[in-house]
């Protein structure tokens, strides 16, 4: 096996120490393939640790839902070579409105009981809650996705990325911009490195290196607000929790013709969450704190300054679904890439480089599905 640390050619060079760029890397090694991912921070900081650790599987649209499965064959596979956390938990949607439950009775309909199990409001309380004592509202019923997985952002790709550096035939450069990228030569500010191949994942600044592809597609950035709160006592639900609002944004749901209804619902009873472009959901970490959340803006650049009215109006609807306000520990503003003509981008812009990235929310979910896919083109 080649000494990397020596060597400035591998088989196969990524750009991005992120999800996307770590699944290429995992993907390539499986493959016999040597590998250098090239990071500019010492360790991943942008959307992979910033989400909330759900690969949505289910509620994908149909054109994604194959690689979407695919992914997370990919992301079982890791987490048993890895060691890190994935339970295989699900996904729980909370259906408040008889427009929520149209949609959810429709979508077990489109795809079968395997895929979406409908519950009763009594079967959803009791999910959330250890006692089903709690007054939270008129819960009408929900659904049971149980091919969703979690993970836990903060922790899995730094553990993947402690893993590659392990094996023979990875390793990676931290602390090194990415000036140029062409025909297998990636120039850095710790000098050149080749490959047979090249793969960018660089997300939303896909633009910084190739504006071309960024304003072919469309691609602008998408900031969210998220916070996370203590535990709450008797809560051990490690599913992903969804409510309507959800079901407007994840094509699954949005496909179906009650969908429209459920929309008109949101606009006439509370407009405010349509406008910040909701998806009010929340997942618990192994050590019982809930990451809450979240609200998007789009633009070409962000603005770095988050709306406190629109982080509050998040925890009061979630607080109406637990039946209490969690208390904040912290906040924060993710961003990642977001097109309004598709939801990834895979393009070779020459012979010997590929850029990839995921245009939309979906990033955790797709990552190892799209990893295979590119490397299956190569």
């Amino acid at each position: 096996m080649k000494n990397l640390e020596q060597d400035h050619h591998t088989d196969l060079v990524v750009v991005g120490a992120g999800i996307l760029g770590c699944a290429h890397a995992v993907e390539a090694l499986s493959r016999g393939l040597t590998v250098r991912i090239i990071e500019r921070d010492s360790a991943a900081v942008g959307a992979s640790v910033r989400n909330f650790g759900h690969a949505c599987i289910t509620a994908q649209a149909a054109s994604e839902l194959p690689m979407a499965q695919e992914s997370r064959r990919g992301w079982l596979e890791t987490a048993r070579t890895v060691g890190f956390w994935a339970p295989e938990s699900g996904a729980v949607v909370v259906a408040r409105s008889r427009e929520e439950m149209a949609v959810l009775e429709q979508f077990r309909d489109a795809r079968g009981t395997d895929a979406a199990q409908l519950l009763t409001g009594g079967e959803v309380r009791r999910r959330l809650h250890s006692d089903d004592a709690r007054p939270n509202g008129a819960i009408l019923g929900g659904a049971f996705l149980p091919a969703d997985l979690r993970v836990d952002p903060r922790a899995t790709v730094g553990a993947i990325a402690a893993w590659l550096e392990a094996q023979d035939g990875a390793t990676i450069a931290w602390r090194t911009s990415v000036r140029e990228v062409a025909d297998g030569t990636v120039e850095t500010s710790r000098g050149t490195f080749t490959g047979e191949h090249v793969v960018v994942c660089a997300g939303h600044d896909v633009d910084h290196l190739f504006p071309d592809v960024a304003e072919r597609w469309e691609i602008v950035r998408c900031a969210l607000q998220m916070a996370r709160s203590t535990g709450l006592p008797g809560y051990t639900l490690d599913s992903a929790v969804l409510t309507g609002t959800s079901m407007l944004r994840y094509g699954g749901f949005s496909a179906m013709p009650a969908a429209e209804a459920l929309r008109e619902e949101v606009h006439r009873e509370t407009p405010e969450l349509l406008d910040m472009a909701a998806n009010v959901m929340f997942t618990r970490l192994p050590d019982g704190s809930l990451l809450l959340g979240d609200s998007h803006d789009y633009a070409p650049t962000s603005r770095p300054f988050m709306d406190e009215g629109v982080t509050d109006r998040l925890l009061r609807e979630i607080g109406s679904v637990l039946g209490t306000t969690p208390r904040i520990r912290e906040r924060w503003q993710g961003v990642y890439a977001s097109s309004a003509l598709t939801n990834l981008v895979a393009e070779r812009t020459d012979p010997r480089t590929t850029v990839a990235t995921v245009t939309s929310g979906i990033g955790m979910t797709l990552s190892f599905g799209l990893a295979r896919h590119t490397l299956d083109g190569l």
